[in-house]
């Protein structure tokens, strides 16, 4: 099946539209991108707002995650953002390592780090001329070298409106062929903490963390956004992901959530952490079939100037592959 096969396929199947499949669209901002490319496509009289993860991958040159513009005034307030997922069933974070350390035992994944990481999300673009707003699927793929060498690409789906795909449940996503960016990096252009192959034990995760901007002192949530940062540069052994929920459980403060389907179709635990302001949250999500780290969902908490509280502002998908989107 060919690259744009699978895309096709998958972007179908990930359709964020809260269809009969619990797959709302979302937002996912990252400004990393930008800084690669320095561009700005929008219009100068327009405000950009970058809704990225606050902390390690805001330092990093370039990463998988998906830079998704959100055009609007100063002080307007953006309307119509996706439902939460629906969690069920009752669960403790420590029986939600546990089992995921049981599932990683019993099926076999990457044995070895690899500096390779596909990651899906959607976005939304809101035009201020036009006073419309769009959903944006896209895809990203990353290799990089350890000369901080690479190539970064970006395919979108077709846009749509969030509220047709509200509306009809036969909203569908497909691929519009659209590179949206093709990035190749000379040496020293992907600039990361991190280069060199992470060992699997807890010290080496801690390392790798701390590199990523998680404190020594940490809370779940500074853990979780360290992870985040990880996980959109390297692909992970089953090992270390381990050691990164084992990391979660230690910190404290983590809130487990019970069993869902998410945007991807596939059936995940959750684990909630709360930022130490009480702004945000970010749902962290654990494939029942692999006990892999698949997804962080990020709900804004406290109202802003642009999102009201209890808004679903980003989402993130990693370990994608022909079985997954199938």
């Amino acid at each position: 099946m060919t690259e744009n096969a699978v895309l096709e396929r998958m972007l179908i199947e990930a359709d964020p539209a809260p269809t009969p499949r619990d797959a709302p669209p979302d937002a996912r901002a990252l400004v990393v991108r930008d800084r690669i490319l320095r561009s700005d496509a929008a219009p100068k009289r327009r405000r950009v707002l970058a809704l990225g993860w606050a902390g390690g991958i805001t330092a990093v040159a370039a990463s998988t995650a998906l830079v998704f513009g959100i055009l609007s005034p100063q002080g307007a307030a953006i309307a119509g953002t996706p439902a939460p997922l629906d969690f069920s069933g009752a669960i403790t974070v420590a029986q939600l390592v546990d089992d995921a350390a049981t599932t990683l035992a019993a099926t076999p994944g990457p044995t070895v780090p690899t500096r390779t990481v596909r990651a899906a999300s959607w976005g939304f673009q809101v035009d201020v001329d036009t006073k419309t707003t769009t959903v944006v699927p896209q895809l990203s793929t990353l290799v990089w070298e350890p000369d901080g060498s690479g190539r970064m690409t970006i395919i979108a789906g077709v846009p749509y409106d969030p509220s047709d795909a509200v509306a009809s449940n036969a909203a569908e996503v497909s691929s519009s062929g659209e590179v949206v960016t093709d990035l190749v990096m000379e040496p020293g252009d992907f600039d990361t903490p991190w280069t060199t192959v992470p060992g699997e034990t807890h010290d080496d995760m801690v390392a790798m963390l701390e590199a990523f901007g998680m404190p020594a002192d940490p809370t779940a949530y500074d853990v979780g956004m360290a992870l985040t940062s990880v996980l959109d540069q390297w692909t992970l052994t089953d090992t270390q992901h381990q050691e990164l929920l084992l990391l979660l459980e230690e910190a404290g403060g983590a809130e487990a959530l019970g069993v869902t389907t998410d945007r991807l179709g596939r059936a995940v635990t959750g684990m909630r952490v709360l930022s130490p302001d009480g702004a945000v949250s970010d749902v962290i999500l654990v494939s029942q079939d692999t006990g892999r780290i698949v997804g962080v969902e990020r709900t804004v908490l406290k109202a802003d100037d642009v999102f009201p509280a209890g808004a679903i502002i980003s989402y993130q998908m990693w370990d994608l592959d022909e079985e997954t989107v199938g």
